[in-house]
């Protein structure tokens, strides 16, 4: 095999990876696809598996924010076409408040 041959083979393999690509797969993300993506999955199984082998405290908190934020977003948005109303917003308001209060005891208050 040539060099442009596999130069031609290797741009088409990597063209699901171009920025327009990625930002539209983002766009459509949700919930459920992003939990059925093994990609998703394998790469927070591979950050879990870092953080608890190192015991880092900042990874396991953005793991924990990332989780925390992923199922926050999950049950407390509306459906697409249903408008925000105040019993949507507050539920939403008040776990990000939460997981904001967690985050500073873990980094801040909490000594080992």
């Amino acid at each position: 095999m040539d060099k442009s041959a596999f130069l031609q083979d290797l741009a088409q393999k990597l063209t699901p990876f171009e920025t327009a690509n990625m930002v539209d797969f983002m766009r459509h993300l949700t919930v459920k696809s992003a939990l059925a993506n093994p990609w998703f999955v394998f790469g927070f199984l591979i950050i879990t598996f870092y953080a608890v082998v190192r015991k880092s405290k900042f990874v396991l908190a953005a793991l924990f924010t990332s989780c925390s934020l992923l199922l926050l977003v999950r049950y407390t948005m509306p459906a697409e076409g249903d408008s925000l109303n105040l019993s949507t917003t507050l539920p939403f308001a008040f776990g990000g408040l939460a997981i904001g209060a967690f985050l500073i005891y873990l980094f801040f208050i909490k000594t080992e």
